[in-house]
């Protein structure tokens, strides 16, 4: 990877270079991950404000959320979106067995450069900060990519968990 990342609060401040990599994120068809990468940015400051609204116990009103914060991984220089994270700050029954405390994706225009294993790395970090002592990894069978970022960040296997409609969820724990 030639390029230097680090993670970003989402802010008003990265709204073209958001917006750019939304657009590509869409025009590829791909799936979008995390889930909030899907939220519509067209009104640019209700989307930040809804990326805030349950960073913390006290603003969860639906009780099948958990707190959660997201963050962009972004260029240092050019202030290029590469990837999205979404850390859930502690888990409930469903994200514990096919959720886990991390979500993160790159742009598929980005894939295949490193920059998953250093947003896992970066997000790890900011788990640790959060006083997690230990994370939960999820992906599903078949996705080598992804089980493949896991490993190298420490990734151990623990189980299979088997969703309703039969797909199969690989989960990994990350002692920090």
């Amino acid at each position: 990877m030639s390029v230097s990342v680090e993670l970003v609060k989402p802010s008003i401040e990265y709204k073209d270079e958001y917006l750019s990599f939304y657009k590509d994120w869409k025009f590829s068809k791909q799936d979008i991950t995390p889930w909030v990468v899907k939220k519509d940015p067209s009104n640019f400051e209700a989307m930040i404000d809804f990326l805030y609204s349950e960073d913390t116990e006290n603003k969860i009103t639906n009780g099948n959320f958990v707190p959660h914060s997201t963050f962009w991984l972004i260029d240092r220089y050019s202030k290029k979106v590469i990837g999205a994270v979404n850390i859930r700050h502690r888990l409930h029954a469903k994200l514990l067995n096919c959720g886990g405390h991390i979500g993160y994706g790159i742009c598929p225009a980005e894939r295949r450069k490193g920059y998953a294993t250093k947003l896992l790395a970066l997000s790890l970090e900011k788990t640790k900060s959060m006083g997690l002592s230990k994370v939960l990894l999820v992906c599903d069978e078949g996705n080598i990519a992804s089980e493949k970022t896991i490993l190298k960040n420490g990734g151990q296997f623990e189980s299979e968990y088997v969703e309703g409609n039969g797909n199969v969820v690989r989960r990994f724990w990350i002692h920090l």
